[in-house]
């Protein structure tokens, strides 16, 4: 730790360094294995078992320093400004993603059928036979046969517990507020809980798609946009779980006032950022 008159410099972390070493190895190891690897199952393992480790020291070195006073006023806004970035750069993924929906959907499929393109040169240049319908298992029926995922069961069910964990979250939220230690604690212990069952429920709502249904990644352009936006959701949900995890961890050794509490407000951020990505999912790839 440097000092500069009263204010003081965080040490030097190498954690990020790990982290990328982690990733790395996991993604090679994941790629090899898809492409029949064997040893890739391996790497891909260790390259979880890397970045677990790293999450667990960063959170560790960023929790002591927090607790020790070391950060500073403008260090503070440091943070919020990076935060705050970060989920612009989030919203601008998944922007992409509802944005090759909405391509698909309402222009590709239309002017490869002729639909607004005059006396149809695209449809007869490119597909003569193409019907402009959704879902669809396109390019050429090469998704097969499939049922469509329903808006109502499961998907609905998640929705209710999402939006559910949003309120248990600000309710912990206002327990760190008026200094009620154990309103924050079963807030954020609920929280945790519901977004976790979320996971469990997407998990086995993706069992029944591929072994009910035929929905798979290979049903045309359906099946690909509907597991990148919801799969990619899910997996930011981990991420938001796992971090609440952290905040109720550190919550019950006492940390956070509500004078100091950043992270907790980081982490609360993202998670309203998750809740109002699911709305949108809910509504234009379950709904219609």
């Amino acid at each position: 730790m440097m000092s500069t008159g009263a204010y003081y410099i965080p040490n030097k972390a190498t954690w990020p360094i790990i982290a990328t070493a982690g990733l790395l190895t996991s993604l090679a190891g994941f790629a090899n294995y898809l492409n029949g690897n064997a040893a890739g199952y391996t790497f891909m393992l260790l390259g979880l078992a890397i970045f677990i480790v790293m999450l667990a020291g960063w959170f560790t070195l960023q929790a002591n320093e927090s607790e020790s006073g070391m950060y500073s006023h403008q260090v503070g806004i440091s943070y919020r400004m990076g935060m705050m970035w970060f989920i612009f750069s989030e919203i601008m993924f998944f922007a992409v993603f509802f944005g090759t929906l909405w391509y698909t959907r309402n222009l590709s499929a239309d002017w490869l059928s002729g639909i607004g393109d005059g006396p149809g040169r695209s449809s007869n240049m490119l597909w003569p036979s193409f019907a402009s319908v959704w879902p669809s298992n396109g390019p050429g029926n090469i998704g097969g046969e499939f049922e469509p995922m329903g808006a109502f069961g499961l998907p609905l069910l998640n929705t209710l517990i999402l939006l559910t964990s949003g309120v248990t979250c600000t309710w912990a939220h206002h327990g760190l507020l008026a200094k009620n230690r154990s309103q924050l604690i079963k807030g954020l212990g609920a929280t945790v809980c519901l977004g976790f069952l979320f996971v469990g429920f997407q998990a086995l709502e993706y069992h029944e798609a591929y072994y009910d249904m035929g929905l798979t990644l290979g049903s045309g352009i359906y099946g690909s946009t509907f597991f990148m936006l919801t799969g990619f959701h899910g997996a930011h949900v981990c991420i938001g779980a796992i971090m609440l995890t952290v905040v109720l961890f550190r919550s019950s050794k006492g940390h956070f006032t509500p004078e100091n509490h950043f992270v907790f407000e980081a982490a609360a951020w993202y998670w309203h950022f998750v809740d109002v990505v699911w709305l949108g999912l809910f509504i234009f790839v379950y709904l219609l």
